[in-house]
């Protein structure tokens, strides 16, 4: 650094030393000559790129003027403070005022070399030094302490950086910045002075900053930030205050780094106080429509119960939100708290009083820069003009969250032109709504997986939604063509149009295919401000079929055939240990053996899926009731949810049957990350023709992904064969057929997520789950005969049975979700609970898609 300020010295100095040995005489020449004359002439001597009037158009003197040493002394420091000069002397030559300049020079570029965890876009934002800028020492050496300070923050204290500058012609320089970065600094260890009643491991589980550890490599919270540091005090804070010490204080935090400068050990010293308990809770108001007892009777807290600091801010908001209710738009409502340190307990007193009355004057939208104002303000609950509601506002704000168009909604409020006039901004941060993407992926459901999709949920701005999406996997291809009008008409309707061609290969678990080419039209329309009712229509075309599979029938028994004809061996009666057979063949008995198909009626164990092989024209209209009672669209914490949905096929085309389904949602948040939800659904349907079943596409299946431990269509209805030993009854072996489906299903599932033992920036959030329910309830044509016959495996006899049980089944286990950089990722770990013998179940589940 030294050399560097004696190099810039001698680089912007050069006619000082021309000038230096007639500086003092300068001085005293002014001194002596200090009154009297007048400046009949300005000189400027020095400038290159400066022009001789821009120089003197600083001077507070001009031609005319008196020769007065305290303005010529101001016009010396001002010229100074322009930082165009390092060097400035005026003398008085004569009646003439000669002014000499040393220009600083110009900065041609400016150069970074060394940084390798920084890049020198972020130093290019902090720092003043720019191309075409003033280069002054004292500018160079406020860019390297801003430099350090960047360094410190990502946790590099021992980083070194030394201003280097390339003199060029026309008193140009190149700046450069040698950085030497030097070892993250960690923190070797958080120790804690004064805690009685919690643990050094407990206080650190509490606050942000952690100690370095070789598993944290992902992590930057185990670098010392002194802006951290700052945050972990009040992370302590509301951490005591919320267990009972209301008296809790940081007295002081201290950083000593390490004499290698690696490290650093923190040591905070605190004063936990004692605990305390609430005491008497009372509401106070003076308003007519506001009763205190009921008032009171909202109020979150307890006599007795541990004092949480959290729980005053809590009965604040519930307060606000009573009064709302009640027509109170405005109060005022002040906790006055009465710490007694004998009794341990803390009264609490609010005092509710309506506040002043504040009317919206504007609204102003910010930050949208594709969607449409009216986009936006379609969604909000509060005009301009209207009395200024925080409940509507947060109302507001969550639905304006749930077009999910934008990262970030922020509702500000800043003054208006009168003191009850208030301005609402609403602040949008937008994210990309369009997307154009291919994916390819495996799973152990859908083995592997290629999707290409194109959509864009708001369409030039509008709030249209539009998707076009192929996909293939190992069990199902989809092309799918959806566009939907959130205002239809300009009014509160949405409206939609499908189109949709799918695929599907249910052979490994159903034994059949199934085709789909359809289009629907959709609307939906608000009953209230959270119920929502949706109708819709269908009109598509079900193709399923059964993969044909010729067998060798034996028309007497209408089986398989067994029989054999023999080729060779001496015919001797009780000998026939040179018989040779071979199986035999519709020549050996054209009367008797006939080929054909798999579902050919006259096949006694022909797949009762056969009954559903035929295309036919479905026509479906139906409707779709929501109810939404949670606190959050996105990620609820409190509250419940509702659908129920009936379609009905039959108003033309072929297939005639009601479908009914429900499900209920409920979310419990129980600490910070940790949250409770049980969703309970059920779903019934039958046909609308008597003496007629299901088809099989339309059937409920459930297993896979919809319950977890048991595979894709793992439990319900199916197709059992049963062995059983003759000679002691019992069942020898027992054969999974086909998964039937089901026309009725209950089902209730329970989670509760963990909060992550890894960093946040890992991506890996976990769920313990528990599934319970059945399917099952088959009607009669849908239910193969009971068939008896000799299993040609074993000879033993044999019986296939339809097994369709409702009874309970269960599983639990753990879910992992992980947003890895290969995309995401989820494991399911399962035990089983309850099933039947002839469910398909798994233990471990895996499923993971990638976009590029």
């Amino acid at each position: 650094m030294r050399k560097f300020l004696a190099a810039t010295f001698m680089a912007t100095s050069v006619f000082t030393f021309v000038v230096l040995p007639g500086l003092t005489n300068t001085a005293e020449a002014q001194e002596d000559n200090r009154y009297g004359g007048t400046i009949r002439s300005i000189l400027v001597e020095g400038n290159q790129r400066i022009e001789a009037r821009t120089v003197q158009s600083y001077l507070l003197v001009e031609p005319g003027d008196p020769f007065d040493a305290e303005r010529i002394d101001l016009s010396l420091k001002t010229l100074f403070a322009t930082n165009l000069f390092a060097d400035v002397s005026i003398d008085r030559n004569g009646d003439d005022l000669l002014v000499r300049v040393v220009e600083n020079p110009i900065i041609n570029r400016v150069i970074f070399e060394g940084n390798k965890a920084l890049k020198d876009d972020k130093f290019k934002e902090e720092i003043q030094a720019a191309p075409r800028g003033i280069f002054t020492a004292a500018r160079v050496q406020a860019d390297v302490q801003r430099i350090l300070e960047l360094y410190r923050q990502s946790g590099r204290f021992a980083a070194k950086v030394e201003p280097q500058y390339k003199p060029l012609e026309q008193n140009r320089v190149d700046l450069v910045f040698e950085i030497t970065e030097g070892p993250v600094t960690g923190v070797r260890s958080i120790n804690f002075i004064g805690n009685k009643d919690y643990s050094d491991s407990r206080l650190r589980s509490e606050i942000v900053t952690r100690q370095s550890r070789l598993w944290r490599f992902f992590s930057s919270n185990d670098n010392y930030d002194p802006g951290r540091l700052e945050y972990d005090r009040e992370k302590l804070r509301e951490f005591y205050q919320n267990s009972g010490y209301y008296d809790f204080r940081v007295t002081s935090a201290v950083a000593e780094l390490t004499p290698d400068q690696k490290d650093f050990y923190i040591t905070m010293t605190i004063d936990e106080g004692r605990q305390y308990d609430f005491g008497v809770v009372k509401v106070e108001t003076a308003l007519e429509k506001l009763n205190a007892n009921a008032l009171r009777a909202a109020v979150p807290i307890k006599e007795g119960d541990l004092f949480k600091g959290n729980l005053i801010e809590t009965t604040i908001d519930t307060l606000t939100y009573a009064a709302g209710i009640a027509g109170y738009a405005f109060v005022d409502i002040r906790p006055q708290l009465d710490v007694n340190p004998e009794t341990g307990r803390i009264d609490v007193t609010f005092a509710v009083d309506e506040g002043p009355r504040v009317y919206i004057e504007r609204i102003n939208i910010v930050g949208n820069t594709q969607t449409l104002d009216r986009v936006i303000r379609r969604e909000l609950r509060i005009s301009e003009g209207d009395a200024f509601n925080r409940i509507l506002l947060d109302r507001s704000k969550n639905r304006v969250r749930s077009l999910g168009y934008f990262k970030d909604v922020e509702i500000v409020e800043t003054p208006g032109d009168g003191p009850d006039k208030s301005i609402v901004d609403v602040k949008v941060t937008e994210q990309p709504t369009g997307e154009l993407s291919f994916a390819a992926g495996f799973s152990s459901v859908d083995s592997y997986l290629f999707d290409l999709s194109a959509s864009q949920r708001n369409l030039r701005g509008r709030g249209q939604s539009v998707v076009a999406r192929v996909s293939t996997s190992s069990r199902q291809q989809v092309v799918d063509l959806r566009f939907t009008e959130p205002r239809f008409l300009d009014r509160n309707l949405s409206a939609g149009v499908d189109v949709y061609a799918t695929k599907q290969d249910f052979k490994d678990f159903g034994s059949y295919t199934a085709e789909t080419i359809g289009a629907g039209l959709r609307v939906g329309f608000p009953l209230t401000e959270r119920m929502q009712l949706g109708l819709s229509y269908k009109l598509q075309s079900d193709n399923v079929e059964i993969p044909d599979f010729t067998i060798l029938l034996d028309t007497a028994t209408r089986f398989t055939s067994t029989r054999t004809v023999q080729t060779a061996g001496a015919d001797t009666p009780g000998d026939t240990s040179d018989d040779v057979y071979r199986a035999a063949t519709v020549d050996d008995f054209p009367n008797e053996l006939i080929f054909v198909d798999q579902c050919d009626p006259l096949y006694l164990l022909r797949d009762s899926n056969c009954r559903s092989e035929r295309n036919e024209i479905s026509s479906i209209i139906g409707y779709s009731f929501f109810w939404d009672r949670t606190n959050d669209p996105t990620q609820p914490t409190r509250g419940f949810d509702f659908r129920f949905s009936q379609e009905a096929a039959g108003f033309g085309g072929d297939v005639k049957y009601l479908r009914t389904e429900t499900s209920a949602s409920m979310y419990r948040g129980i600490w910070k990350n940790v949250i409770a939800s049980a969703r309970f659904s059920a779903g019934y349907v039958f046909p609308l023709e008597n003496g007629q079943g299901i088809r099989i596409n339309n059937r409920f299946f459930r297993g896979g992904s919809t319950f977890r431990g048991f595979d894709v269509a793992g439990l319900g209805p199916r197709e059992v064969v049963r062995v059983i030993d003759p000679a002691t009854g019992e069942v020898v072996t027992t054969r999974r057929l086909n998964s039937q489906g089901g026309n009725t299903y209950y089902q209730g599932t329970f989670e509760l997520s963990l909060p992550s033992v890894f960093p946040e920036e890992y991506g890996i959030k976990s769920a313990l789950f528990a599934d319970v329910g059945g399917l099952g309830t088959l009607r009669g044509p849908d239910i193969s005969p009971t068939v008896y016959f000799t299993d040609p495996e074993t000879g033993f006899p044999a019986v296939r049975i339809t097994k369709d049980a409702t009874s309970l089944r269960a599983s639990a286990g753990l879910s992992v979700f992980w947003d890895s950089p290969f995309g995401p990722i989820r494991f399911d770990f399962s035990q089983i609970l309850r099933k039947e013998d002839y469910d398909r179940t798994e233990t471990f589940r895996f499923s993971t898609s990638t976009r590029f």
